[in-house]
């Protein structure tokens, strides 16, 4: 059990080391410091889109236009900080 607990708690940590790399990456491609005809770029860009898209998609039903500002990824990290605290208050004591 305690090796699922810290399993889990290491995806979510890599899944929002994904957000932030797919948030840094689309601002690259966006200011033109990146190109997305590099092969690598795009494999990179294409990877870290499908790993996010689906839950920053349903963050994006719930929060109203911003116009050219996207708060979902911020959101997104805040709800994996919430899960991991509530994990180690409140699932760690009983596992411990």
């Amino acid at each position: 059990m305690i090796a699922i607990f810290y399993l889990v708690l290491q995806i979510l940590k890599i899944y929002s080391y994904v957000v932030i790399a797919n948030v840094v990456i689309s601002w690259l491609v966006a200011f033109n410091i990146l190109n997305t005809q590099n092969r690598f770029v795009y494999s990179v860009l294409d990877f870290t889109y499908r790993l996010t898209e689906p839950f920053l998609r349903r963050i994006r039903g719930f929060l109203p236009n911003l116009g050219a500002f996207d708060i979902s990824p911020i959101i997104l990290l805040l709800l994996i900080w919430f899960i991991e605290m509530c994990m180690k208050l409140y699932v760690a004591p009983m596992i411990f």
